[in-house]
This record gives structure tokens, C-alpha cells and sequence, in this order.
């Protein structure tokens, strides 16, 4: 019986008819007839209003389903849907309200559909989520009425569930530049002397005389009661790590996300390229200590390794360590790679302070400092001055500015590759660097 009182509502034209009828009756004491048609009208509002109660209740006849992935993608679109089924012989009037992550910002997400009978509806509405992490969706709340409209029903679809929302993945495949000019059948070559020696294994085959003794399989020749060899071309795939900054410098938004959610985006996506394109791709991220290293490798697994370790990554409020990680970087990193730092630097004297850990990794490695002008200091410089004040903050942002092209110039005097770039454009930017190295050959 409580269930019952606590899905029940009264609609608007169930009060509609009981003020007509109030004030019909009030004329009734000096008009007899309004009285008996107030009486009347009275008395049709309370059988409806059974009718509709009976209607409504017989039996449970609207359901329903909620389609959303279990993985979303962050700070892109993403499609969902409701599914409303009608199995009333009357068509329905429904309010249907979602109970979606408060992540989302979204204080109320309703729709208003009428559903026919014995029919189903579908209702698709987007998502945009701004934060990675797991989201959970309550359920579905459904308002129904009949034709005489005068009883509300509630039901409350079991549509429950725990997404997580992933770095954007949605977009990768526009990224795939293997038919590119810089990437040819000589994939991954490199057109600088080599130092040292890699090789990569090939396959096993009979001993000739010649071959080099050290490479005898021992366990093959016993199996084949023969020498066998094991056989080694050089290795042509080189390393690409996606070094990333997740100190409090990141935590500065654009547009809903931070730069630490485009950085990750960006090795998202720049790690598909480079895994496509026969080299490897690793990931670190560190803050006030090196908290994660992924070492690299070409294989088609390692893309989803790298989502699992980037997806819940948060913003730590530390200053970045760059001598921790020039430290780690030279312990764990042996051979020569492709550094892409992703970091942010908003004077010259932040930078400076870095500068000999920087040379550091870039000594033995090719190092490109990815960091990010300021959108919003661009609007102020190319915006009009109408007032002294406008003059005032056009000059600082101006000031501010040049210091960012002073510190690509800095970089650049000290042998270290660089990247000043817009976050809007920061995976389209980081993938044509990487492509610029590769067709110059410095790695």
C-alpha cells in the first residue's frame, strides 16, 4: 500500500477541474443550477479519477532499457539512448527524467515523448564528459499518463550502471598516417650512424659453416638431433616515450579540460601512430617523484596497456620534480628515444629553473618539450582597446606572450627540440613533430 501511495500523483488537470468546480459551486449560492452542474462535474472528476487510477494499475505495462557504453570517451561526444516499451491498449503520455553522473554538470536531463500503444520509443541524447574516471548512472525515472490525464504513474526502470570514462579514443583512427610520404616500406630506418648494436630475432635455421657459434639454439639442435642457429636482423623500431607532467602546472582548464587531459589525449593518440608505424611506444608520468613508468614496445597489446595506465590519472598538486626524472630516465631508459615531454611553462625563469635537467635528457636521447600558449591571452592581444584599461592588460598579455617564444628560442640555443602549441591542436601538432624527426632522421 505504501509502494502504491508513493508512485501515485496527481496531474495539473485533475486541479484544473476541482477549481472549476469550486468556483461553480460558489456561484450556487445564488444561481441553483451552477450549483447542481458544480455537483456534477464534481462527481465526473472522482470517477475519472478511479478510471485512471484502475487503467494505470492493472498490471505493469511500461519498461525499459538504458543503452550507454561501458567505456566513454573523454571530452569527446558520446551517443545514449533510452528505450521506452508501451504495452498499455491505450497510447501514454510519458516525462522521463535521468539520473546521470553529477560529473557531468547536467542538473536535470528530461524528456517529454508520448508512446503509442503496444509500440516502443527510442530517445538518443549526447554526452560530453570533462573528467576521466568512473561515472555511475542511477536509473530511469518514467512519469506516465493516460488519455484522461488526470493520475500520474511512477515508474522507475532498473537502468543502473558504473561507466568509466576513458581518454578520448573515439578520434584515433583519423590520426592514422601510414600512407603518409615519411613512412614507406623503409619504415623506421634510421639515416644517422648507429651507435652500439640492436637486433631483433628472426627465426631459427640449419648451421652453416660461417655462422657465428654464439647464436646456437641448444634446445632446437637437441630436438632436431642437428645444429640449429638461431638468426638476428638489426633492429629497425625505435623507442618513443610520452613523458608526462602531472604536477599542478596541468591543472589549468581550456575549454572544460585541463591540460593534463589534453596531454593524455595526445599520447593516446600519438601512441597509435607510432605503434602502427613499427616503433615503440611507452608512457611516464611523474610529479614530485616518477610514478609510473610503461616501458616500450611495438606490440598491438600495448594500446590498451596504455589507456589502463593512463585513464584514472589525476592532477597532483606538487611542484614537478625534473630532477627525479632525468635521474629515472637515465636509470630505466637505456637506449637512445624520442623524449615527447609534455609540461607547461608560464615564465622564463620556471623554465630556466629546469633548463640543466632538460640538457640532461636530452644528452643521450632526441628530447621535444611540448608546452601550451595561453588561448586566452591570445583573445586579450588581438582583441580592440577601447578603454586605458584594455591598453594595460593588451601589454601584459603581450608581455606574457613573447616570454613563451623567448623560451621556444632558449630550448632551441641549448639543443633541445620544442613545441609551443595551441591545446586545440596539441595531437595534430605533437604527431606532425613526430613525423618532422623521423623524415630528418635524428633519431
Amino acid at each position: 500500500m505504501r509502494h502504491f501511495w508513493n508512485n501515485i500523483f496527481l496531474y495539473r488537470t485533475f486541479f484544473i477541474v476541482l477549481i472549476a468546480a469550486g468556483f461553480l459551486f460558489a456561484f450556487g449560492h445564488f444561481y441553483t443550477l451552477y450549483y447542481t452542474v458544480g455537483l456534477l462535474l464534481l462527481s465526473l472528476l472522482t470517477i475519472g479519477t478511479l478510471l485512471d487510477i484502475l487503467f494505470l494499475y492493472r498490471g505493469k505495462k511500461v519498461s525499459g532499457t538504458r543503452k550507454v557504453n561501458s567505456i566513454l570517451s573523454n571530452g569527446d561526444i558520446n551517443e545514449c539512448s533510452i528505450t521506452v516499451i508501451n504495452t498499455y491498449g491505450f497510447p501514454i503520455n510519458t516525462q522521463i527524467y535521468e539520473e546521470i553522473p553529477y560529473q557531468l554538470g547536467l542538473r536535470e536531463l528530461s524528456f517529454k515523448v508520448k508512446v503509442t500503444s503496444q509500440s516502443k520509443k527510442k530517445i538518443a541524447y549526447d554526452l560530453e564528459p570533462k573528467e576521466r574516471g568512473e561515472y555511475d548512472f542511477g536509473n530511469t525515472i518514467v512519469l506516465v499518463r493516460s488519455p484522461l490525464s488526470l493520475v500520474v504513474r511512477r515508474y522507475e526502470l532498473d537502468t543502473a550502471k558504473q561507466v568509466s570514462v576513458y581518454p578520448s579514443y573515439i578520434h584515433l583512427n583519423k590520426y592514422n598516417l601510414k600512407n603518409f610520404k615519411y613512412f614507406t616500406s623503409q619504415v623506421g630506418n634510421k639515416k644517422t650512424r648507429k651507435i652500439g648494436h640492436s637486433s631483433e630475432f628472426e627465426q631459427i635455421k640449419d648451421y652453416v659453416k660461417g655462422d657465428d657459434i654464439r647464436y646456437i639454439n641448444w634446445k632446437a639442435s637437441a630436438k632436431k638431433n642437428q645444429l640449429m642457429v638461431n638468426q638476428y636482423i638489426d633492429e629497425r623500431a625505435q623507442q618513443v616515450y610520452c613523458l608526462i607532467d602531472s604536477g599542478r602546472a596541468m591543472e589549468m582548464p581550456f575549454d572544460g579540460l585541463t591540460l593534463l587531459d589534453y596531454s593524455i589525449n595526445s599520447s593516446l593518440a600519438i601512441s597509435q601512430v607510432i605503434i602502427k608505424n613499427h616503433d615503440k611506444a611507452g608512457v611516464l608520468y611523474f610529479n614530485k617523484k616518477v610514478e609510473k613508468i610503461l616501458p616500450a614496445d611495438k606490440a598491438t597489446s600495448q594500446m590498451p596497456r596504455i589507456l589502463n595506465v593512463l585513464y584514472n590519472l589525476k592532477t597532483e598538486f606538487y611542484e614537478s620534480n625534473f630532477e627525479k626524472l632525468y635521474a629515472q630516465v637515465k636509470f630505466k631508459i637505456n637506449h637512445r628515444s624520442l623524449l615527447l615531454l609534455y609540461t607547461n611553462f608560464e615564465d622564463m625563469n620556471a623554465m630556466k629553473r629546469q633548463l640543466p635537467y632538460l640538457k640532461g635528457l636530452a644528452k643521450n636521447n632526441v628530447l621535444v618539450v611540448i608546452f601550451f600558449q595561453n588561448s586566452e591571452i591570445e583573445k586579450v592581444i588581438h582583441s580592440t582597446s577601447e578603454h586605458q584599461t584594455d591598453y594595460y592588460y593588451k601589454s601584459v598579455s603581450e608581455k606574457l606572450s613573447y616570454q613563451k617564444k623567448q623560451m621556444v628560442k632558449e630550448l632551441n640555443k641549448n639543443g633541445i627540440q620544442s613545441l609551443l602549441t595551441d591545446p586545440h591542436r596539441l595531437t595534430i601538432d605533437s604527431i606532425n613533430k613526430y613525423l618532422e624527426i623521423k623524415a630528418r632522421g635524428l633519431l
